[in-house]
């Protein structure tokens, strides 16, 4: 049987012989940062600039992703897992990326920020449905998944000046979106699972390489392609914003796939659905925003699930129950067993 152990590292940084609190601790930092940047540069593209090109700017970045991984010494050579996986992973991820962008244009602010709140839900679902996951989470999980959940929609609904519009057509898509965000992220652990020699470099690349033909039909389709192009040749220091906002959410995606090899699909999508509450809190304390009741509630919920999901397990009733649903650990974690405690089977390709 091949060695499930794998040997992974972060820009240089080992992560194997860490602790499992410094490899998460190291793989969130390298994800705060990433798209902390990313957020401000979209504030000023977008926003400040008026510049709305969704398709042309990934387009760009996903070229400034592939020069970033060559310049690390990547090559297709090293790639254990058929293409045929990352064309399936890809046409999932523009399937989610071209329904929430569809989305917008039937549901208002709030309707959107209520459906993209309940992301990591869906996602423990999904994981018990994956090939090579069938993954079951115990009840206190699920709890703490729907206190982080109520809590960011109270926080980032305590400004929202309208209600929630729901639009039918936009639901079905946003509800689409949802779905197809929630495989990505169990089919991305599945991958790393069933094939350990997977590394977060590989999938990038793989994921890149197959993904940016599928952004060509929509850019022409809508004529964004050369809308961009002309904007962009006016404000060609547009293109610096864009290389930098690409280098910063390069390394939040490496940091992202890292956190979803060590410890799951729904842990981080709780770690990105908190990142959104850490995100509208920076921007509360640095413009001075006054604080209310709801943005309180809201705060008080978020912290009770992240508390009751890193609660150690051998403190919650059937915490011996509890390890079987999870991944077989790294070597430097010294609590488990080589095997992680679980029964062993059988690994075979993804395909």
């Amino acid at each position: 049987m091949k060695n499930e152990e794998q040997a992974r590292s972060l820009f240089g940084i080992s992560l194997s012989d860490r602790p499992r609190w410094q490899q998460f601790i190291i793989c969130s930092s390298g994800f705060f940062f990433g798209y902390l940047v990313n957020g401000i540069c979209e504030e000023y593209v977008y926003n400040r600039l008026q510049f709305s090109y969704g398709w042309y700017f990934t387009f760009v970045q996903g070229f400034v992703y592939l020069i970033l991984i060559y310049l690390q010494g990547f090559t297709p050579k090293q790639m254990v897992n058929p293409w045929k996986t990352y064309v399936k992973l890809s046409a999932v991820l523009m399937g989610s990326h071209g329904l929430t962008k569809g989305s917008l244009a039937f549901l208002n602010y709030p309707a959107q920020i209520m459906f993209k709140s309940t992301k990591v839900l869906p996602v423990m679902v999904m994981g018990a449905f994956i090939p090579g996951l069938r993954r079951k989470y115990p009840i206190h999980e699920y709890i703490s998944a729907l206190l982080l959940v109520i809590g960011l929609i109270l926080f980032t609904l305590a400004d929202a000046h309208t209600s929630p519009n729901f639009s039918i057509f936009g639901v079905v898509m946003i509800m689409g979106a949802l779905i197809m965000d929630a495989f990505l992220g169990n089919f991305q652990e599945a991958i790393f699972t069933m094939n350990p020699d997977t590394t977060q470099t590989e999938m990038l690349f793989c994921s890149t390489v197959v993904g940016l033909p599928f952004l060509v039909p929509p850019m022409i389709l809508t004529g964004e392609l050369f809308k961009a192009w002309n904007s962009c040749s006016e404000h060609p220091y547009v293109y610096g914003v864009l290389v930098f906002e690409a280098m910063a959410t390069f390394i939040g995606q490496v940091s992202v796939l890292s956190l979803i090899a060590i410890f799951g699909a729904a842990t981080t999508a709780m770690i990105t659905t908190a990142r959104k509450a850490v995100t509208l809190l920076l921007s509360f304390l640095i413009f001075t925003k006054p604080l209310t009741e709801q943005h309180g509630t809201g705060l008080l919920l978020i912290a009770m699930g992240i508390i009751l999901k890193m609660l150690p397990e051998n403190k919650l009733p059937g915490g011996s129950a509890v390890a079987k649903h999870r991944k077989p650990s790294m070597k430097a974690d010294n609590s488990l067993p080589a095997n992680g405690g679980v029964v062993e089977e059988e690994r075979r390709p993804l395909v």
